[in-house]
């Protein structure tokens, strides 16, 4: 029998700083089988978790809801870049689009959102995590241009002049259909 309405899993989600009680909550919410991400979004966001945290919350959900973890991973991977990026280098929010690519291979915003958290003045992340991350793609993508694109810039900031071209030309031979 549930413990709390989803109202109350909802403000206890939002306000809550105590780990065990959003673990209780978390908890009742799994065994209602609640599976309205706006609901877990509430958790995601609140600033009392640490990576680890969260980590452990989207991973249980993921697992529980298989259907639901590419949308899960692509928030967690957008909230790790926008709040915990200056402490691991883009490393989580990598990590979980890396993820995301794999619950649902055919999509290209992984890929494509991955390459927006280089800053190419520090190298955060790695240029060569990413290009090696799109290549990887370019291999199961329904839509490769915008791919090749993003790999074609990756190595122009590398200087890189010969790849640069390369995948340039695939993108410009692969994007004529879509005119």
């Amino acid at each position: 029998m549930p413990r709390f309405s989803l109202e109350e899993i909802r403000n206890r989600f939002s306000t809550s700083a105590d780990f065990n009680d959003l673990f209780d909550a978390f908890q009742d919410a799994l065994e209602q089988n609640v599976q309205d991400l706006e609901v877990y979004r509430l958790l995601f966001w609140n600033k009392s978790l640490s990576s680890d945290e969260l980590c452990l919350f989207g991973e249980k959900l993921a697992k529980e809801f298989p259907q639901l973890a590419y949308d899960i991973f692509m928030w967690m991977a957008s909230i790790f870049e926008a709040t915990f990026s200056a402490y691991d280098n883009f490393e989580l929010a990598i990590e979980y689009y890396q993820k995301a690519a794999h619950a649902r291979p055919s999509e290209t915003d992984p890929y494509l959102d991955a390459c927006d958290c280089h800053d190419p003045d520090l190298n955060i992340p790695p240029i060569d995590t990413l290009i090696d991350f799109l290549i990887r793609g370019s291999r199961t993508v329904s839509n490769k241009t915008p791919i090749y694109y993003r790999l074609s810039k990756l190595y122009e900031t590398i200087g890189d002049v010969d790849r640069r071209d390369y995948y340039r030309g695939l993108a410009d031979e692969t994007g004529k259909g879509d005119g």
